[in-house]
Formats: C-alpha cells, sequence, structure tokens
C-alpha cells in the first residue's frame, strides 16, 4: 500500500495528497506533518519506511469539504485520490493486490466548485499569465470554472499588476520561465502565493490554437475572434491547467471574450488599496465601497456588481445604457420590490450547472436549475405594463430563451424535497415513473403487498386460514393446514400453480412462481429503485448539460436584472442622483458625499454629512483644473478627495452617485496617493513608498487622468518635502495638465495660484470658539490660516506641559518664516511656467551696443544651480565675441 501512495505522490509532489482509505483520506510523511499543524488534528506514527517513521493523520470522508476549505484558504493544493476499483476485485487478484487508486481530481483555490468552498458574492477565478518570446506585450486569460466565465485581455508590463488586481484571482499560473524573470519579481512579491508557476509547455504559443479547438470540440477558432499569440497563449494555458486539475470531467466554460484595451478605467494598485473599493486597508469586506453600495439580493447579481466596480467603463453610451436601466426602475418603487422578492427565490444556477457538469453535483443542483428556471419566468412577468430600456430588455430576451421543454421535464421529474446526494435516493416524484413506484412499494410496504397477496390467494382458493409467511430457509412460503391442502392440490390448475414445498406435522407449505419473484423483487427492491433514479439522474444532468449555453446566458441576464434593481434600490435610499457622464473634460460636482462615511454617520446617528462641491473642469487641450486643498488635521481633507474619486468610478460603472448633481467627463485613468504605509520586505521606507507612488502618478497621468494626491513630501525634511510638492504641483499642472485635488499642509504652495492659471486655491472651513476648534468639514475658496496641528495634539491628549511648549517654538518659528517669506521664491522657482529668464530675453535682443549689458541684468547669481552660472559665463563670452 506504502508503495502504491510513493508511487502517485511522486507524480504530485507540489499538492497534499488525500489517499482514500476506506471512510478517511489518510496522509503521510511531511504531508501529514503539514496537513495535522494547519488543521490542527492528531499527528500518530504507524510503522516505518526505509528506517522512517511514517507520520500519519486523516479525515473523514464525509467531512472532507471542511477541511479542504481550511487547507485551501491557507494556500494548500491537494490532490484527492480515490479507489477506482471494487475491494473485491482486489481481493480475486490475490497475493499483495490492494485495491487500485489514482488521483481523480487537484483541488486548488482557482478551481473549486463545491457550495461549500466558494463565496456566494465572489468570482473565483483562475488567472493565466503568458509573454510570447520576440514580443513585448503579455496576455492574460481568467476562467471561473464554477460559472463557465472566460475572458481574455492584452496588457503591458507598466500595467500589468493593476490589470491582475482588478480580476482579483484567487491562484495565477504562470511558466517556470517567466516565473524566474527578474523583471516581474515586484509582481509576484505582490501576488504572494496566488502566483503559481507551470511547465512552460502549458504556455507553447505554437500548440495553442489546437488545444483550445480540441476544449472546445471545433476545426477552428475563426469563429472565436482574433486573437494575438500571447492571448492565444496564456487561454491554452489556463485550459490546460483546468484540463490538468479536473482530469477527465470537463467543466462547461464559454468560449473565450476578449477585454478590448482601453475599454475600462484604469486604476493603479495603489489607489484600488487607498480608495478601498473591495476590502478596507486591513483586509476586511466591511468598510469597503462595494459593501456600502451592494443591494442585490443573488450571488450572481452580488459577483456581477463587484465587477462592475472593479472595472468601470469608459464608453458614455455604454454607461448611459446602464443608467438608463435605472432611471426606468425607480419610476416604479414597486416593481422593484416584486422584482427583488422574487430574485430572493433564484438559485446560483450557473454554480449548480457547473457541478453537475463535473460530475460533483447532485438532486440539489438539478432542483436550483429547475427552481431558478422557474424564478426565471415569473420574474418575467413584473416587466408587463412598461416599455424597458435596451439592456433590461436584452435580459429578457435571455430569459425567454430558456427552454421550456427542459424546465418542465425538471419540474415534474424532480420531487419537492431532494436529498443532497444521488445516492440517498428518494429525489424522484412519486408518479413519474410506474416501475419507480412498484420498487418504492415492495421496498417500503413489502409487509402490506404480501397481505394483499395473501388475502387473493386465500379468496380464490377459499382457504381462510391460508397465511404467506418468511423464514431465513425457506423465504417466503404459503401455509395451510393438513385438512385444507386438498384445495391448492387438487385440480390441473392448483397443481400447476401452487408448488409443493414442505410438510411439517401441523401443516404444508407451497410456493408459486408469482410468490417467487415477489420474493426477489421484494430481496432487490431497494438496489433496483435506486439504480432507477440514477438512470433518471444521468438523464437529467445530460438535458441540463446540453442546455447549458442557454441556463449561462438567462443567468447572466438576471444578475443584470439584479444589480440594476440593486443599484436603484440603493439610489432610492440614500437620495443619489443620475450622472451626466460624456466625453468632455468636466468633472463638476454639486453637493458630494462620501458614500461609504455617510451611511456609517447615518447608522451611528452621528449627524448629516456635510455635501461640498468640486468643480475639476477643463477647456478642451489646456487642461482641468487643480485644486490645492489646505486646511486643518482632521479637517475633512482626505474625505473630500476620495469621496470625489469614488463618485467617478461610481458614475463610470454605471450607478447613481451621492451628489446633488455631478457631470463627468469620462475618466480614463485614476490615481491615488492617499495615507501612509510601508514596504519594510522590499526594504522601502513610508516615504520611499510615498515617493513611488507620485512617481508613477507623474510618469502616466495624462490630461483625461484624474488625480488625487494627499500631503506629499510630508515624510522627509521641511525644505526637501516643500520642494518635491512644489515641483509635483508644476508638473501636474504643466505636463500632465490633468483634473486633480492636491491636499497639503505647505502653505506655501498657495503662492503658485499667481503664476499657475488653472490652480485653485481651496480650503476646510474652521471656527475656533473659546480656545475650541470647531471642525465645519466645509470646503470653501481660499487658503488655511494653519494647520491647526496643536490643537488636534491637545484633543488627542497630549500633556498639557508638551502642548504649551510646541506654542511656543511655534510662536518663534513662524516669526522666522514671516523674515522670509516663500512669496519671493514664486517668480524664480516654477520650472515648467516660466522658462529661463536670460535665455527668453537673449533670444528677444538684437545684436549690438548695449546687448551686453543688457544679458547681464537678466542674470540672477543668488538664484543659479553652479552648471547654470558656467553657462551663463560662456553665453557672456558668447555675447562680447559678437561685432
Amino acid at each position: 500500500m506504502m508503495e502504491q501512495y510513493i508511487e502517485i505522490k511522486a507524480a504530485n509532489p507540489d499538492l497534499l495528497l488525500f489517499y482514500r482509505m476506506g471512510d478517511f483520506y489518510e496522509l503521510f510523511f511531511d504531508d501529514a506533518v503539514q496537513a495535522a499543524r494547519a488543521l490542527g488534528i492528531t499527528l500518530t506514527k504507524r510503522g516505518q519506511h526505509m528506517g522512517r517513521d511514517i507520520a500519519m493523520c486523516g479525515v473523514p470522508v464525509h467531512a472532507a469539504d471542511d477541511y479542504l476549505e481550511k487547507l485551501i484558504a491557507l494556500g494548500f493544493r491537494v490532490a484527492v485520490c480515490e479507489q477506482t476499483e471494487d475491494p473485491a476485485e482486489a481481493r480475486k487478484r490475490g497475493g499483495k493486490s490492494v485495491v487500485r487508486r489514482d488521483v481523480v481530481r487537484l483541488v486548488t483555490p482557482g478551481t473549486l466548485t463545491e457550495e461549500k468552498l466558494l463565496s456566494p458574492s465572489e468570482p473565483n477565478y483562475l488567472m493565466a499569465l503568458a509573454r510570447v518570446r520576440g514580443e513585448n506585450g503579455y496576455a492574460l486569460a481568467w476562467i471561473d470554472i464554477s460559472t463557465g466565465v472566460f475572458r481574455i485581455v492584452e496588457t503591458a508590463a507598466d500595467r500589468l499588476l493593476a490589470d491582475v488586481l482588478r480580476v482579483d484571482p484567487r491562484e495565477m499560473i504562470v511558466s517556470d520561465t517567466l516565473f524566474a524573470d527578474p523583471e516581474l519579481r515586484g509582481v509576484f512579491d505582490v501576488l504572494g502565493r496566488t502566483a503559481v508557476p507551470q511547465p512552460a509547455p502549458f504556455f507553447d504559443s505554437a500548440t495553442a490554437e489546437h488545444r483550445l479547438a480540441r476544449f472546445f470540440s471545433v476545426a477552428t477558432l475563426d469563429g472565436f475572434g482574433r486573437f494575438s499569440r500571447a492571448e492565444m497563449a496564456a487561454a491554452a494555458a489556463a485550459i490546460a491547467y483546468v484540463e490538468k486539475t479536473q482530469i477527465d470531467a470537463r467543466p462547461p466554460i464559454a468560449r473565450p471574450e476578449r477585454d478590448a484595451a482601453g475599454t475600462s478605467l484604469f486604476i493603479d494598485p495603489a489607489t484600488r488599496a487607498n480608495l478601498e473599493l473591495l476590502r478596507t486597508l486591513s483586509g476586511e469586506r466591511r468598510g469597503s465601497l462595494l459593501t456600502a453600495i451592494d443591494r442585490t439580493v443573488t450571488g450572481g447579481g452580488a459577483r456581477l456588481l463587484s465587477e462592475r466596480l472593479m472595472a468601470p467603463l469608459t464608453d458614455p453610451a455604454s454607461i448611459d445604457i446602464r443608467l438608463d436601466s435605472l432611471a426606468w426602475l425607480m419610476r416604479d418603487s414597486a416593481r422593484i420590490d416584486r422584482l427583488q422578492d422574487t430574485l430572493k427565490t433564484l438559485p446560483d444556477m450557473p454554480r449548480a450547472l457547473s457541478r453537475l457538469a463535473l460530475g460533483r453535483g447532485g438532486p440539489r443542483d438539478l432542483a436550483a436549475i429547475s427552481a431558478g428556471m422557474a424564478a426565471a419566468v415569473r420574474l418575467t412577468g413584473h416587466f408587463e405594463g412598461g416599455e424597458p430600456p435596451a439592456e433590461l430588455t436584452r435580459a429578457l430576451d435571455a430569459i425567454h430563451a430558456l427552454p421550456a421543454e427542459l424546465a418542465g421535464r425538471l419540474s415534474a421529474t424532480l420531487a419537492d424535497e431532494v436529498a443532497l446526494l444521488a445516492r440517498d435516493g428518494g429525489f424522484v416524484r412519486d408518479g413519474h415513473d410506474g416501475e419507480l413506484d412498484e420498487m418504492r412499494a415492495l421496498r417500503d410496504e413489502s409487509r402490506r403487498v404480501v397481505a394483499g397477496l395473501q388475502a387473493r390467494y386465500a379468496e380464490e382458493t377459499g382457504v381462510r386460514s391460508l397465511k404467506i409467511r418468511h423464514n431465513n430457509v425457506l423465504g417466503y412460503f404459503i401455509e395451510v393446514t393438513s385438512a385444507n391442502a386438498g384445495a391448492l392440490m387438487e385440480g390441473e390448475a392448483a397443481k400447476a400453480r401452487f408448488i409443493h414445498r414442505q410438510t411439517t406435522a401441523n401443516a404444508m407449505r407451497f410456493t408459486t412462481n408469482e410468490l417467487a419473484d415477489l420474493e426477489t423483487r421484494i430481496a432487490n427492491a431497494a438496489e433496483r429503485a435506486l439504480s432507477i433514479e440514477l438512470s433518471i439522474f444521468s438523464e437529467l444532468v445530460a438535458a441540463v448539460t446540453e442546455e447549458a449555453g442557454a441556463i449561462h446566458a438567462a443567468a447572466a441576464a438576471l444578475a443584470v436584472v439584479d444589480v440594476s434593481a440593486g443599484l436603484a434600490t440603493l439610489a432610492e435610499e440614500q437620495g443619489y442622483c443620475r450622472p451626466t457622464v460624456d466625453g468632455s473634460h468636466a468633472l463638476a460636482i454639486v453637493a458630494g458625499r462620501h458614500p461609504v462615511v455617510e451611511q456609517v454617520l447615518r447608522r451611528n446617528a452621528e449627524g448629516p454629512f456635510v455635501a461640498n462641491d468640486c468643480d475639476l473642469s477643463g477647456q478642451g487641450e489646456d487642461g482641468g483644473a487643480l485644486w490645492l486643498l489646505t486646511g486643518p488635521n482632521m479637517g475633512g481633507k482626505s474625505t473630500f478627495l476620495r469621496q470625489n474619486a469614488l463618485i467617478a468610478i461610481m458614475a463610470q460603472m454605471g450607478s447613481f452617485v451621492p451628489a446633488g448633481s455631478a457631470h463627468i467627463g469620462v475618466v480614463d485613468r485614476l490615481f491615488s496617493r492617499v495615507g501612509a504605509s510601508d514596504d519594510l520586505a522590499r526594504g522601502r521606507s513610508t516615504f520611499m513608498v510615498e515617493m513611488v507612488e507620485t512617481a508613477a502618478i507623474l510618469n502616466q497621468a495624462g490630461p483625461r487622468s484624474l488625480v488625487i494626491l494627499d500631503e506629499i513630501g510630508r515624510g522627509t525634511a521641511t525644505f526637501d518635502g516643500l520642494s518635491i510638492a512644489w515641483a509635483a504641483v508644476e508638473h501636474l499642472h504643466e505636463v500632465n495638465r490633468c483634473r486633480g485635488l492636491f491636499a497639503t499642509h505647505f502653505h506655501e504652495l498657495t503662492a503658485l495660484s499667481e503664476k499657475l492659471h488653472r490652480l485653485v486655491n481651496a480650503t476646510m472651513r474652521v471656527k475656533e470658539w473659546d480656545g475650541e476648534v470647531i471642525f465645519l468639514h466645509e470646503v470653501a475658496p481660499g487658503v488655511s490660516d494653519g494647520s491647526y496641528g496643536i490643537q488636534v495634539a491637545r484633543l488627542a491628549g497630549l500633556p498639557d506641559v508638551v502642548i504649551e511648549r510646541a506654542r511656543a517654538v511655534l510662536a518663534q518659528l513662524e516669526e522666522g518664516e514671516r523674515q522670509n517669506p516663500a512669496q519671493a521664491l514664486v517668480d524664480d522657482l516654477p520650472l515648467f511656467a516660466v522658462q529661463n529668464r536670460a535665455e527668453r530675453k537673449a533670444k528677444a535682443e538684437p545684436a549690438g551696443e548695449g546687448h551686453l549689458a543688457s544679458l547681464l541684468e537678466t542674470l540672477d547669481p543668488d538664484d543659479m544651480t553652479p552648471r547654470q552660472a558656467l553657462e551663463a559665463v560662456y553665453a557672456l563670452k558668447k555675447a562680447q565675441a559678437r561685432p
């Protein structure tokens, strides 16, 4: 047995091997040590192998899913090894033969299908990353085998991690050669155990088309669209991994769809984390934007909402189509209530379908398909009496395309209450199959059947005392007294019918062919009844999987209805408005609110959220406005920054937004640098992380981008930080020309508004009353008159002596600042707005007498670097040499 185990383990070295032995999955050697530690179960020893104690632990087969859930959550991958023959067959072979076993499935984070192992509201993506030798770009393909989704996208090195995190895969496979590429080390460090190396042949672009065509049973992929070599390699690798993990089973995966480049809002990894779209910075779902806006009532709807939030659109027409659905539903609140009441009864059809196709499903999955189809039909009735907009009309068309014959067959066949496992039987409705009903009657009511036959024999023979009895030797037999035996033995008909079995002192025993057949059928009734049910189960599974395409399409349509109804409910409940989204450079928000903070305040009865306006609209190619936001700590700057970014995301995902009104010119890239964090594992301090993220923004933002920056430069010395912040503001204004919000405590930066015409000064208003600071959380034009840091420190509980000393130091520092105002720097420091005066005047001045003197007047030695001074000397010598 151990030889068999070691042979199977050698073929699966990187996985824990669940080795089936009777009613347990056993683990041995190092697998047992790891599993026992991870699961908190007992580790034992049994025997030796090559002089080494055999460590051993096990889990019951019936509870295996619970243990698998824990192992998968901890990042393990498991090979499930089952017995593949009847133990009786092994005994026939004699000798030391053991029951044949083989791996029937590899359980990995990205290939789960079991209901217990999956979150209903989250997709479970397996992703493949590919790069073709000689090409610069990359491709990503991702599959959710639990729902059949299959998508592909091309990407580049500078946005690779952002595209991966947008999909948020549970597992990503990459060729072992690419996994060792030092250029991608940073990506794999972020992904951690999610990224798994696989053999390079999986990613072979030369065989990719053949692999995909074979999987989808087509001669050519021409009907799928045109894909690049890298896209084909990624798609084929994902399919190869699915085939490897599912062994002989084939999940119902849809044909691959391409995500066209530029169709979704680019959100870099730091921004996704800072804005807490799916999870908070602490990793929790509670407190995220998704949790705040989710009013869906089905698993499919929750997954679609998450997908839309992670990939907002950039096409105004497509966004308007989604917004039209919400607006139409909001005209009739009662309709929304009816829709959601019906949707609440909707099972997760795609995941049930996947389990059935993979051979892991049971009667409840068939019942889920049946109930889902019935609920879908009921739901269409709620759209009567109106003309739904385009998106909802398409959804209704997909629902109407569900095969009515299959729905009727499932409803007529399945019982109202069904067992979890097919082997338990009892899931076929009474009256559906005559033979099955008879077998059930024999199995469940054998005494009543035998009594009925006894009464008939007694009536036919006239022997009222006739009995049908049973013992372990004869089985069932007819017994009459010796005096009455003649009625069963006289006449040719009686002799032919009643067969003598035994004579006792006081009675005679007979049988009939009918009784013998009944005995056999009673003995085999339970087995036969289960066999009939399993045959019906197989037929229903085949019928359901044959209609997988229509079921998937209808399930997707139902998810669209759920998301639309949920967002309409959210808009009514929270008082959201419909945004105007177009191709302009506008970003004008009136009375905007933070969608998460507002709900927290309302839930905790802490008063209303203070709404604020924000107008970053730009004109044509001139670029958008850049707001320089000053104000005290605790004044609400970070909240104001984030809320405007979240409003843009919500608008472009197709949701109403928390504002009085909103006009959003499509944002193509969203960047955020908010908060402080370090990356000690890679040797990055808090300030280094801040500079890396700021560099990414300044190098990538364009005129259609939206940038929010908070406290750039505060992580280093004052003058260093001020200089960096100063230069960053100029770069955003003159080079990136984006719409942006720049919050800072460097009040010196406000002087830049005199030279940078799109820079607007704004501040968070406060009031002082009897020595107390009152934060109004209102944004107003102008400049803050201080940071109020000492007041905040006092509120935090610093000792009074520290507060008083801080006030004294601050007074001295402010006096020094007044003697050296930053205003004097404005005329000289803007690097991108003001050209070097010497260079400009040298071009403007005509050659001739007085030229040298005028050139000298343009020079300011106190404001020149050594290199600039040297260049000025050369310029003067050149001017002196002129005739």
